[in-house]
């Protein structure tokens, strides 16, 4: 008997798993899922990984080592979440390359409480596209008035994006990526190149 999901990939849409722990990455069941499923990326939000680290015993060993070494609650948290997006996009790496970077990606989000910082929001996507240092891994950005520019920039900058679905910003999205896209087409060759290559 076929795959339903896989017949639903002959027909032109990728099925991405909005889901994460640890326990699905260190067991396999990530995998199982990419070679069974054909499944082409996975989304994560902060009310997914809260779930994850406090409905589990998945980062206990961790968090007991960076409570020892005296980290705050923030630091606590981007440590667990960026190791587990870390190894996503690792064992996602494989559908980049395969759907040469149409798919293959996990969804990292800005804190929602930058929401309506753009300068903030800018630092924060920069900040976590070069700290995970993947190609493949995808910055969400909330898509409030104040997000526009910040999806702009980061375009420019080269940090692979998603942006939450804000139906009525919807024509305003689209206008900021074709104005990153015709300011980057405008600038001489030499400053077109200032975002490529950072990650491996």
């Amino acid at each position: 008997m076929s795959n339903p999901l896989v017949e639903v990939m002959k027909l032109g849409q990728s099925i991405w798993y909005d889901n994460i722990r640890r326990a699905m990455l260190v067991s396999g069941d990530l995998q199982k899922k990419i070679d069974e499923d054909d499944l082409r990326g996975v989304t994560s939000n902060p009310t997914i990984f809260e779930k994850a680290i406090t409905g589990s015993t998945d980062y206990d060993e961790q968090m007991r080592q960076l409570i020892t070494a005296g980290k705050s609650v923030k630091e606590i948290y981007e440590a667990l979440v960026i190791d587990d997006i870390g190894r996503a996009a690792d064992i996602l790496k494989p559908v980049y390359d395969k759907t040469d970077g149409v798919d293959g990606y996990i969804s990292l989000e800005v804190n929602p409480r930058l929401a309506y910082d753009t300068a903030g929001t800018i630092e924060e996507a920069d900040r976590l596209f070069n700290t995970l240092s993947r190609k493949n891994v995808m910055i969400k950005i909330p898509a409030a008035q104040e997000g526009l520019p910040a999806i702009e920039e980061s375009i420019y900058r080269g940090i692979a994006l998603t942006d939450e679905v804000v139906l009525n910003e919807s024509a305003a999205k689209l206008a900021a990526f074709h104005q990153s896209e015709k300011t980057r087409k405008d600038l001489p060759p030499s400053s077109q190149r200032r975002d490529t290559d950072k990650t491996t």
